[in-house]
């Protein structure tokens, strides 16, 4: 039986060590930043968000060491990057009791919130149920959750959602896998949707009209980007976001990234906590 809960891919996570250092240096890249973010006491993270249309990327600090962001900490003890991606749900509560008649056993729904300054001045609060895949369910070391928005007004703010590099939504986040095949697979059964074998790796929508999933193994990394755009990237999981734009020009000019391909300029890990950071055409 297919998920009924799960409606793509909602946000990617960027763990990092410097939360506001990671704000103004992806805020130089042509992105529209949040005003910074701290999530309930028993979560103890702290928060960026990027806006896009229906997505977002989320940069992520530990502000307070928790029992629920141990596996944050035990990543960033071993380096910064992709530390998962969030699934939209409309139903928490209803997408855990599916993991749960699967076999599997989720962690959660855990309820939490964070103020939000609102743009005609006052504050409001951001409100979501989540919950989690086991932690030892990661396609290519890439963990996943589920992400129920209660407020949506108070996350897609229509000023935060205009970029300089003109980034609109996630097209694809990429993950590297020595064995590509096994990890895209992996994911497509937690999904429930297809894995498919293409030029570049391995495909898995995330569904609906969100990011696609690519697994690739190093020789497809290395075939991908240029050794300079490689650079500062972890040698297994998510490594890449590729983000589409409605003007690649305006992207490579705000961001400083390096053109190569047909229609792709992409930045380099090293500026971006780990994370090569691709732009395409919308």
């Amino acid at each position: 039986m297919p998920l009924k809960h799960i409606l793509g891919a909602d946000h990617v996570v960027v763990t990092v060590r410097d939360l506001d250092a990671s704000a103004r240096a992806w805020g130089l890249l042509g992105f529209t930043v949040s005003p910074r973010g701290t999530h309930s006491p028993h979560l103890g993270t702290g928060n960026y968000t990027i806006m896009f249309g229906e997505d977002y990327l989320e940069l992520l600090g530990v502000l307070t060491e928790t029992d629920q962001n141990k596996p944050t900490r035990d990543f960033l003890a071993k380096r910064e990057g992709i530390e998962r991606t969030a699934f939209t749900t409309d139903d928490a509560a209803g997408g855990a009791a599916e993991l749960k008649a699967r076999g599997l056993e989720p962690l959660g729904p855990v309820h939490f919130g964070r103020p939000v300054d609102l743009p005609g001045g006052g504050t409001g609060e951001a409100k979501f149920n989540v919950f989690r895949w086991p932690l030892d369910q990661n396609p290519g070391g890439m963990r996943i959750f589920a992400c129920q928005h209660l407020t949506r007004e108070t996350v897609w703010i229509p000023e935060l959602q205009s970029h300089a590099n003109g980034a609109r939504r996630i097209a694809r986040i990429e993950i590297l896998s020595a064995d590509p095949e096994a990890a895209a697979k992996k994911m497509a059964g937690l999904i429930d949707e297809p894995a498919t074998k293409t030029p570049d790796g391995w495909r898995v929508p995330s569904g609906g009209k969100r990011a696609d999933f690519l697994f690739y193994d190093a020789a497809g990394f290395a075939a991908r980007y240029p050794a300079a755009v490689r650079e500062g990237a972890a040698a297994e999981g998510a490594v890449a976001i590729v983000i589409a734009t409605g003007d690649l020009a305006k992207a490579k000019a705000a961001s400083a990234a390096i053109a190569h391909g047909e229609e792709t300029v992409s930045v380099p890990a090293a500026r971006a906590n780990g994370v090569v950071i691709s732009f395409i055409p919308n």
